[in-house]
């Protein structure tokens, strides 16, 4: 039982820190958890990638790098500013909503 709350609250952190870098880094700026605002909600953005096995990595690189065509004409721009293991943090979180 110990070990089920502790995973609970080691999730739970894990949680609050990709959303609170999601945040810090300006991803919300054009991201919203649960409704478009410029780009895709981030539950929309899970739902899609929910069966690719390959998500994690393909969404740090798009990240990372920006680009265009998959959720409509609005580019998105590069976070090159954003680092790695922050993006990774952000893409584990969104792809847990």
């Amino acid at each position: 039982m110990a070990h089920a709350m502790l995973s609970t609250a080691v999730h739970a952190a894990e949680a609050n820190a990709g959303q609170t870098l999601a945040k810090k880094s300006g991803c919300f700026a054009c991201h919203n958890v649960d409704k478009k605002v410029l780009g895709p909600s981030y539950k929309d953005v899970a739902a899609k990638y929910k069966n690719d096995k390959g998500a994690e990595a393909k969404l740090v690189a798009k990240i990372k790098a920006g680009g265009s065509g998959t959720w409509g004409d609005m580019p998105m721009p590069p976070n090159s500013h954003v680092k790695d293991e922050d993006i990774k943090t952000i893409v584990e979180w969104i792809l847990t909503l």
